[in-house]
């Protein structure tokens, strides 16, 4: 416990020298959204609630927070909330088709040993679990790609007010190619990094390599970075269109006295 506030005072301490006020924000930020996940998964033991209204709920207020509290509420951080929102609604309906396709919910042998830890779970619908596991998993992702393109895409707009909304589209869509593969590869190795215990009991087990490809834990990990990635890429056309749409739609002219 001692370590852990140690850590938190240093990690406070540098972003407050670095990012000034917005560093302050941005810590607070962190616990405000790990409490909301908090809350959210607690309330996703219950038999009666809808994972995916709660995860739809819990990603708008992440995203709130992140964009609103951090970055204080503008036309860029409007934007990319929508297209956010949007995105984070259509992947799940993505993703519970999916994953009630794939068949991989439920518990592999693996884990047979374990049921007994998820015997809370029995009541509740596991295809709806796995597709808010996955949005949960993204979302912060998706929130900084988000931004990343609706702010630059207000910058050139502000310098270039004759600029068509076509134009500014394909700059936001130039934009978000720097960022996907950078973004996409930062999400692949995190989950990679978090699934690392996994591989080393499948070498424990003595699996082979296409037991391990046919193991319905493996397929669960393998399409939780699939759909994050998809999330990713998504968000890009999105929050160009959005951002492009909202910039360049033509202005009430006052009412002359």
């Amino acid at each position: 416990m001692n370590a852990l506030i140690v850590l938190a005072a240093v990690l406070f301490l540098l972003m407050t020298i670095i990012g000034g006020k917005k560093g302050v924000r941005s810590f607070v930020a962190l616990f405000i959204n790990f409490f909301v996940l908090i809350v959210a998964v607690f309330m996703m033991t219950d038999p009666n609630a809808d994972p995916i209204i709660l995860t739809l709920i819990a990603c708008a207020i992440i995203s709130c927070v992140t964009l609103f509290f951090i970055n204080e509420i503008n036309i860029k951080t409007k934007t990319a909330f929508i297209s956010t929102f949007l995105t984070t609604a259509l992947m799940l309906l993505f993703i519970f088709m999916v994953t009630d396709q794939s068949m991989i919910h439920g518990f592999g042998e693996e884990e047979v040993e374990e049921q007994t830890i998820y015997s809370y779970y029995l009541g509740i619908n596991f295809v709806k679990i796995a597709a808010s596991v996955i949005i949960m998993s993204t979302i912060g992702s998706i929130t900084d790609e988000a931004i990343a393109v609706s702010s630059p895409m207000y910058e050139i707009r502000k310098h270039n007010p004759t600029i068509s909304r076509k134009q500014l589209f394909f700059a936001g869509m130039r934009i978000g190619k720097d960022l996907l593969g950078t973004n996409a590869n930062t999400l692949f190795f995190a989950f990679f990094g978090g699934y690392l215990a996994l591989l080393i009991r499948y070498k424990d087990l003595n699996y082979t390599i296409g037991e391990i490809i046919n193991a319905k834990i493996f397929s669960s990990e393998m399409l939780t970075i699939l759909c994050g990635g998809i999330g990713v890429a998504l968000i890009i056309p999105v929050t160009a269109m959005i951002t492009a749409y909202v910039l360049t739609r033509p202005q009430k002219q006052k009412a002359s006295g």
